[in-house]
């Protein structure tokens, strides 16, 4: 009887301090698995040196802090659907949270991704070839001058600027000058008087009333001028490096019929426990990373590739 009690207790005691071999998934590591299956099946081809794993895992641990305007938590506000779609356009995009690219708002039960000052930079510099955004404040006082050249761009001919000019108070406008890699290509010139920039500011959640739009005019005005003139190129560059073969369009629109089809076919939990699922050491076992394969091994991988491709279907409808 003592041996059998003994037993017990210590089997309840190896019981309780055995961590489960099963954890339910988040919805990052249900949109990363689609996102592996998308580039293992060339659906897409992300940036080079983008890490979708980190980003993921970055992007997640800011959800957990992100709150809408009542105070509540974003992951208990926003429908899965709409938190799984934005972490997949972040991922597209190629933008990380952690290097303030991107951010994430709610907007009732809605989330939505918004790309922030850095993240555009970085797309222009990524897709438009642009090497270098500066950019420059006109104030009150300042000899500036320009001409529009045949093409309908603006050249900045004459910009002097005494030090007793610079004011917060006294800005005029400010321009953004885009430098490209090629050396051949002339400098694009984007300029905003300070009416257009407060405009632009008031199209933001904070209408230009934030800290940083106060104490920070300047800076926050070069920003401005530099985030329109990037969207430009942005916005018209073409961003077939993403892509294999077949046009953006087609490729994206095979990708996203994958997810609808196999949308809304199981629940999804948002545990925060969940994060312990990645694994940083064992990514490269992961079937389209591992080229070696053991006797055997493809039964296995077929088996692996189609509860990849379960686990993935789980994600909501993009």
């Amino acid at each position: 009887m003592t041996n059998n009690t003994q037993a017990a207790k210590t089997g309840t005691t190896k019981q309780a301090t055995t961590p489960a071999v099963q954890v339910d998934k988040t919805i990052a590591d249900l949109v990363l698995n689609r996102v592996k299956i998308f580039t293992s099946n060339r659906d897409i081809r992300l940036p080079e040196g983008y890490s979708p794993e980190n980003a993921l895992k970055s992007a997640w641990l800011v959800l957990l802090e992100t709150k809408d305007k009542n105070d509540r938590p974003a992951l208990e506000v926003c429908t899965k659907d709409s938190i799984a779609n934005a972490m997949l356009s972040m991922v597209l995009q190629g933008l990380n949270p952690v290097k303030k690219q991107c951010d994430f708002l709610v907007y009732g039960n809605k989330l939505t991704l918004q790309r922030e000052y850095h993240g555009t930079i970085a797309l222009a510099k990524r897709y438009a070839d642009v090497r270098e955004a500066v950019g420059t404040v006109i104030y009150e006082g300042d000899d500036f001058q320009y001409s529009i050249q045949p093409n309908g761009y603006k050249k900045v001919t004459k910009h002097e600027q005494a030090l007793d000019n610079i004011d917060s108070n006294k800005i005029k406008g400010a321009y953004a000058t885009l430098i490209f890699n090629d050396p051949e290509r002339e400098p694009y010139v984007e300029i905003m008087t300070m009416a257009e920039i407060r405009q632009a500011w008031m199209q933001g959640a904070t209408k230009g009333n934030s800290p940083a739009h106060k104490n920070f005019p300047a800076e926050m005005s070069k920003k401005t001028v530099i985030s329109r003139a990037c969207k430009l190129f942005i916005s018209s560059s073409d961003d077939s490096s993403l892509f294999d073969d077949e046009p953006e369009d087609v490729r994206s629109a095979n990708a996203r019929q994958q997810v609808n089809d196999n949308a809304n076919k199981e629940e999804v939990t948002m545990d925060t426990d969940a994060e312990e699922v990645v694994d940083d050491d064992k990514t490269d076992d992961t079937p389209e990373n591992n080229t070696s394969k053991a006797p055997g091994s493809e039964a296995e991988e077929k088996v692996t590739n189609e509860h990849e491709k379960a686990e993935a279907s789980k994600i909501p409808g993009f």
